[in-house]
């Protein structure tokens, strides 16, 4: 995460490179603790095939902070885009 004192994540873009539907998942873990249901921002979110999805999002992340993102296949990317804050 940050290597400031914090930051703020305003958007998460989430890339389906393949040419069929897939599925993703984000959670935000406090101080990197163990995956729980309360974490999740996003749960099996279908993105289209060849298809973006844009997330604004605006979470003020600690530098403990832990952004997770899990997807259905390996044709998914992920990119964060924010700004530290000091």
């Amino acid at each position: 995460m940050p290597s400031a004192t914090s930051a703020v994540i305003s958007t998460l873009v989430v890339c389906n490179r393949a040419a069929s539907d897939a599925t993703y998942r984000v959670a935000v873990r406090p101080a990197g603790t163990s995956l729980a249901n309360q974490h999740y921002v996003a749960y099996d979110v279908t993105v289209g095939a060849s298809d973006s999805t844009t997330l604004t999002l605006g979470i003020t992340a600690a530098t403990t902070d832990v952004v997770t993102v899990y997807a259905s296949t390996a044709d998914l990317t992920f990119s964060a885009f924010g700004s530290e804050l000091s």
